[in-house]
Parts: structure tokens; C-alpha cells; sequence
């Protein structure tokens, strides 16, 4: 079978790349030094044109596979890796046949658990990773998928505000299903906790766990937090019906938590005055697309709601409180947030994403200005958090190398 590739590439240029030649032996002028996760397959990734791509060699069928569940995943807008393409019908000089190859988008500014917890890892901050894929794991549950081997591993983090926005990066040994059924959840989330326990004993052999952290405890918290959110996002609720304000206040909690809800499913219980009432939550990113309707920012779920927090607090700042909010919006825009961005020397600005800069400026505007018992402002919080912040930070963008590091 001659070389094929299939699927959207966008870039000519991936057929030139030496499909003949293993992975493990690609020549490193192709590649791009970027952190790895653990992988069971061969994975290098690729600069072409300005963009960088994740190649991983895998059989053929297990690479059509998981190109259709990205993009089913795609379609239902689950938080998960954008497919290119698969490379079939590789051959090498020999003759010999090769794997087949799958192609996907990097996710800028994200990075495996590893990088994450280069060197000591605190307690919170494992929480936090912990937290984002409680949320990753829901939200693909909500959506009808199975993981079937849901990790730390399999998964990619993204810094989100003072939180981790988890993305699905192996979809290999997926499902999608209409609707997810109470066996396959509960597998899914018993696989998740053998893995995870794996992985901290991992860190644990090698010195990288704090001593406080007990690896099966911390595993078996990734089933209490997904338990407690999967419950208040799809539990029933039984109320009297004098008390309708706590629908109200069931849509704000799930609001909070960003989700939204579409509909209410409202029917009286048997020989009472009660109601059972049950939510359909159909969508998370409820201030994400908020910003992006106001500001056309796209950013992940907290920074949207930590961003949407200084918008109205500029908005009561500024007398604006009976001002159209799109307004209002253009205005913190362009008096607030892009002053911001635009004060980071162009240098620095691989280091973090608008948003996230943005977010740390005003965590550090905040404790400057306790320190200081008075508000120094933006401009002085920004020139701080440069100078004795943002310069010690390491780049999360991806780190492109143009030539052969072995070369002199």
C-alpha cells in the first residue's frame, strides 16, 4: 500500500517528513524539544510552518480509531487534543513495514503531570491536578464517553487562573456511547484510582512526593472530588414546592462550578406536595463564553471567571454600573487588559498566556498592595511582577530548536 495520509492537514509539508524512517530514529532537525509524558508508544513532536504537531506510531487500526474519537470528541466540544491526520502505508528503504502514524495539534502552554511537578511537589499542588481531572473525567462522562484508562499520563494540564485545566491527550482505548452506562463509569473511575495510585507510588520511588502525602489516600481523593461534583451536576433534587428558590440556587451552584443548564425536569412525587426536580446540564464553559461574548477572549474556565471578576469590579470602579455591559467590556479591554499584555517585554511573552499573565499580575498587585497597605496600581504591579517574577518563570510555550543541538 503506497504512503497515504488522511484526514484535514493543513500544512503540505507533513507529507515531506521521513515517513520512511521509525519514529525513534527521526533525524533531530525535524523535531522539537518540548516535555513528554509517559507513553507506551513511540511519540516525537514536529515543528512545521510555525506549528508544532504531536506524532505517535501506532498500528493502523488503533490509529483510525482514536483519529475518529478526537474528532468525536472534537464535535462535542470535550476538552481533548485536535486531530490532524493518520500516516498509513509506511515502508521502510527495506521494504519492511512500519507502523502507521497519528497526528495531532500540540496544545500550546500545556505540560505532562511531569513537568508540572519538576521537583518537590506540594500537597496543593497535586490537589489542583487532581481537582482538573475530576472535572476532565466528568465532563467525558457527561458527554457519553468511556476512557477506559484515565491518568495522570494520559492527560495534558494547562495552568488555569490559580487552578489546572485538564485536556484528554490518548483516547486510544475510548468509547464514545449516547449516553454512558453506570458500568462503565464506575469501571472508568476504579481504573482512574489504580492508575493514579501507580503513578504517586512512582513519584514516591523517586523522591519527588512530599513526605505528607500518603499515595493511596491521594488517589482514592480523585474519587471523592469526581463523586461529589458527577452527584451535584446530575443528582435529583426533592423539594417542597413553597421552596422553587433552591432550583434557583441548584442552576447558580452549577453556574459557579461552570456549567450550564439547559433544562429543568420538574414532576411531582406520588401522593405529595413535592417536587422531584432534575437539572440537564448540556454544557461546561459557562464563563468562558461569557468573556468570549464580551471580549472575544478565548481562555480556559477560571481565568474567564477571574477576568470577568476584575471587568465588573472596573465597571463599579469606573460609575458604569447602568452602562450596556458590551460597553463596559470594550472599555476594560482597551483600558485594562491590553495595556497589561502589551507592558510584558516581547521576550517574556512565551512564558505564559495572556490570561494567565493577567491573572498573576493581579495576585501580585494584590499582595504588593498589602504589603504596602495602600493600592500601588497596575502599572507599578506589572513592573514588579516582571522584574522579580515573570524573568525566573520557565516557558510554557512551546520551546522551537532550528537547529541540531549535537552540531557545534
Amino acid at each position: 500500500m503506497p504512503l497515504q495520509i488522511t484526514g484535514a492537514p493543513s500544512d503540505p509539508d507533513l507529507i515531506r517528513l521521513p515517513w520512511d524512517v521509525p519514529l525513534e530514529e527521526w533525524p533531530v532537525h525535524h523535531l522539537v524539544t518540548l516535555p513528554r509524558g509517559i507513553s507506551r508508544h513511540v511519540v516525537r513532536f514536529a515543528r512545521l510552518s510555525g506549528r508544532v504537531y504531536a506524532i505517535k506510531e501506532i498500528s493502523t487500526r488503533y490509529a483510525k480509531r482514536e483519529y475518529q474519537l478526537l474528532w468525536d470528541l472534537a464535535r462535542h466540544d470535550a476538552p481533548s487534543v485536535e486531530p490532524v491526520a493518520i500516516v498509513t502505508g509506511r515502508t521502510a528503504p527495506d521494504g519492511s513495514e512500519l507502523d502507521s502514524a497519528l497526528i495531532t495539534r500540540h496544545l500550546q502552554f500545556s505540560l505532562p503531570y511531569r513537568a508540572v511537578l519538576s521537583g518537590s511537589v506540594r500537597p496543593d499542588t497535586l490537589t489542583r491536578l487532581l481537582d482538573a481531572l475530576a472535572v476532565l473525567l466528568v465532563r467525558l462522562h457527561l458527554t457519553g464517553f468511556y476512557w477506559g484508562d484515565c491518568s495522570l499520563s494520559n492527560t495534558l494540564f494547562r495552568r488555569d487562573a490559580g487552578a489546572f485545566a485538564a485536556y484528554l491527550v490518548d483516547a486510544e482505548t475510548g468509547e464514545l456511547h449516547p449516553a454512558i452506562s453506570e458500568g462503565q463509569r464506575s469501571h472508568d473511575i476504579d481504573v482512574a484510582h489504580v492508575n493514579i495510585y501507580g503513578e504517586m507510588l512512582d513519584l514516591e520511588a523517586g523522591g519527588l512526593l512530599h513526605p505528607t502525602i500518603d499515595p493511596l489516600a491521594f488517589a482514592e481523593q480523585l474519587v471523592e472530588r469526581y463523586q461529589r461534583l458527577w452527584d451535584e451536576l446530575t443528582e435529583d433534587e426533592i423539594i417542597e414546592e413553597v421552596d422553587w428558590h433552591r432550583v434557583d440556587q441548584r442552576v447558580r451552584r452549577l453556574n459557579s462550578l461552570g456549567f450550564d443548564v439547559a433544562e429543568m425536569m420538574v414532576r411531582r412525587k406520588a401522593g405529595t406536595s413535592r417536587l422531584i426536580v432534575r437539572p440537564k446540564v448540556v454544557d461546561s464553559g459557562h464563563h468562558q463564553r461569557r468573556l468570549l461574548r464580551l471580549t472575544g477572549l478565548d481562555v480556559e474556565e477560571n481565568q474567564a471567571r477571574r477576568l470577568l471578576n476584575d471587568l465588573d469590579s472596573f465597571r463599579v470602579s469606573m460609575g458604569l454600573r447602568h452602562e450596556d455591559e458590551a460597553i463596559v467590556a470594550h472599555r476594560w479591554l482597551a483600558e485594562v487588559f491590553q495595556p497589561v499584555v502589551n507592558a510584558i517585554p516581547a521576550d517574556l511573552r512565551r512564558k505564559l498566556e495572556p490570561a494567565q499573565l493577567f491573572h498573576e499580575v493581579l495576585d501580585h498587585r494584590w499582595y504588593m498592595s498589602e504589603a504596602a497597605d495602600k493600592d500601588v496600581g497596575l502599572e507599578a504591579a506589572v513592573r514588579s511582577y516582571v522584574d522579580n517574577v515573570l524573568v525566573h518563570k520557565p516557558d510554557e510555550k512551546a520551546v522551537i530548536v532550528t537547529s541540531d543541538p549535537l552540531s557545534p
